[in-house]
């Protein structure tokens, strides 16, 4: 198992966080730049960014910080954000793609696509692709992909990609998160048909208390939901700094290309971080091969894999 302790030393290490202003990826973000990275936090908001920045470097002193502009809901936002990396930075050792969005109303991105699946599988595909040569760069760089246990439920609907007929909040979601999974895998054995040193590892942060649960009852205006989230994370839910050690041993333990990260403990929903295996359907090379091409379709994002 894997604690905070066995993160080893980074300085020197760029890594980039999206969605790092709060719950398991500013607590990754804490994490990694205690140990000496140069933390690039990616975040949506502007203002929520700098006051995540300015929490962090009170927390740790002398924190090697930045922030990112990239709404991973937007194609142009996420073109706009991957030239300004490639201006400033030369390498990036590790991405981290934590942003995500849980159980919302119907909503479509800037570019049409549904939310769920859009801003958790579509925009990390278009972002990964765009910044892969810098961490080409990079000696071993890494990809952490942030999936979730109720990938276990996901199936893939083509028929749903880029949208859904008949909107199911829940479903949507489970979808999102088995296609991170499918994409880390795909990733993962296209880097290796390739020369490229990077690799690419999924992980799950378990039931952890983030805002991730209180945004959808947010957008629906549900006092009655946001009391029952509230009561959830209360009792179930384990604090979001255990639930980020997935992502932090992914991003720097012992793990090889392809591997799976996650908690053991109340069926996954708990504990410390162990090598894992994920659901059969994530592993289904057909499923995953045609979904990279309907994502390479969408979003115009195609893979410089070096040869």
């Amino acid at each position: 198992m894997f604690t905070e302790n066995d993160v080893p030393p980074l300085d020197g290490k760029v890594v980039v966080i999206t969605g790092a202003n709060s719950g398991i990826g500013f607590e990754a973000s804490r994490m990694l730049a205690g140990r000496g990275a140069h933390v690039v936090m990616a975040c949506r908001d502007e203002g929520r960014m700098g006051l995540a920045m300015t929490s962090l470097r009170a927390t740790v002193p002398g924190a090697k910080v930045e922030g990112l502009v990239l709404d991973l809901t937007s194609l142009g936002s996420i073109e706009r954000a991957s030239k300004e990396l490639a201006t400033s930075h030369h390498r990036i050792d590790v991405l981290v793609n934590n942003a995500g969005v849980m159980a919302v109303p119907e909503r479509t991105t800037a570019d049409g696509f549904e939310l769920q699946f859009g801003t958790n599988h579509l925009g990390h595909f278009a972002f990964t692709g765009r910044i892969l040569p810098l961490l080409d760069h990079a000696n071993r760089g890494r990809v952490v992909t942030v999936s979730s246990l109720l990938h276990r439920q996901g199936r893939i609907d083509f028929g749903a990609i880029p949208r859904p007929s008949k909107y199911d909040q829940r479903r949507q979601y489970s979808m999102s998160k088995l296609a991170n999974l499918l994409f880390t895998y795909e990733l993962e054995r296209r880097l290796r048909q390739s020369s490229s040193t990077a690799i690419a590892i999924g992980c799950h942060p378990g039931y952890s208390s983030t805002n991730l649960q209180h945004v959808g009852p947010k957008m629906r205006g549900s006092a009655l939901l946001a009391v029952v989230m509230r009561a959830m994370n209360a009792l179930v839910a384990q604090p979001a700094a255990i639930g980020a050690l997935a992502t932090v041993m992914a991003a720097t333990g012992d793990v090889l290309g392809g591997g799976y990260v996650g908690g053991t403990r109340l069926n996954q929903l708990r504990g410390l971080p162990e090598l894992l295996r994920s659901s059969p359907a994530s592993y289904d090379r057909e499923t995953a091969a045609r979904l990279w091409n309907v994502s390479e379709q969408l979003t115009g994002a195609t893979y410089a894999f070096p040869t």
